[in-house]
């Protein structure tokens, strides 16, 4: 069965002196978010009224990245956005933020360290309440940075760019699982992570790598249909033909060769259907 709700998954920005991976919005920078990315999530939300929540698990510096989206959303004319404190998985449990989560309409999960979100909900009832109503509603999970990173079930959580091409340099875990089959990276071309995301997909061909850069991302409808959204361009690495592949063959810290990977490029109004791995150039509305 196909989720009722929606995914958007976003890049990242590159604010100016702006924390990245801490995913700070700058109170004086929100033209990407007023414009572009959380733009967007309002609009498919389409009621003001209706309850937000924050996550900032991800982050070392939640109370100012939960402020900073809750002004960002109420600029976007949402006032009633809350904020999630959820530090550790015994917070994870308490009634209190489950009940929240059972009265919102969007989780907006911040930058950070993606590999806290999935040691700290994974397992949890927050995370089973957060994937059924996903999977059986209207509803909407955003994420930006590593929490866009952890919606997929394999989801990389650390490899240096400059060395990725060598085997061992990236590596993988279990995601929060939201979307399966796919991979995914963002900050990908300030970054350069191209390498980093071919070597995920490397070894493991079957799935679909999403490389989302900055003031960029994706709308995920029916689990399977994504569309680019934001001003930069969407990656999309296919290994489904690939021939000669050595990554199981050599030995860690080798380069490794991939060959025939396919490679499409998105930009905004572009679509890619996940299943059938189509690529559409639709025209932009306007």
């Amino acid at each position: 069965m196909k989720p009722k709700g929606i995914l958007v998954s976003v890049g990242g920005a590159e604010d100016k002196g702006t924390d990245l991976e801490a995913g700070i919005i700058s109170r004086n920078n929100l033209n990407f978010f007023e414009i572009g990315i959380l733009k967007n999530i309002v609009k498919l939300l389409n009621d003001h009224e209706a309850r937000i929540e924050v996550v900032t698990t991800a982050s070392t510096i939640p109370d100012e990245v939960g402020e900073n989206y809750i002004d960002a959303f109420s600029k976007l004319g949402c006032k009633n956005v809350g904020h999630m404190k959820i530090r550790n998985r015994d917070d994870a449990v308490l009634h209190e933020y489950i009940d929240r989560l059972n009265a919102c309409k969007v989780v907006m999960f911040s930058g950070g360290n993606q590999l806290r979100l999935s040691s700290i909900f994974g397992g949890t009832q927050f995370l089973d309440v957060l994937k059924s109503r996903y999977e059986n509603e209207e509803f909407i999970i955003a994420g930006t940075s590593a929490g866009a990173m952890a919606m997929s079930n394999t989801m990389i959580y650390e490899g240096n760019a400059t060395n990725a091409h060598l085997k061992g340099e990236v590596r993988i875990t279990t995601g929060l699982g939201f979307i399966n089959g796919v991979i995914i990276d963002s900050h990908f071309n300030k970054r350069g992570r191209f390498p980093r995301l071919a070597q995920a997909v490397a070894a493991n061909p079957g799935a679909i790598g999403i490389g989302l850069g900055e003031d960029t991302g994706v709308i995920v409808r029916n689990g399977e249909d994504l569309e680019a959204i934001g001003s930069g361009a969407v990656i999309i690495i296919d290994g489904r033909n690939v021939g000669s592949n050595n990554i199981a063959d050599i030995e860690f810290g080798e380069a490794i060769c991939v060959e025939n990977l396919m490679v499409h490029i998105m930009c905004k109004g572009n679509t890619y259907n996940i299943k059938t791995r189509k690529f559409e150039e639709v025209a932009e509305k306007v």
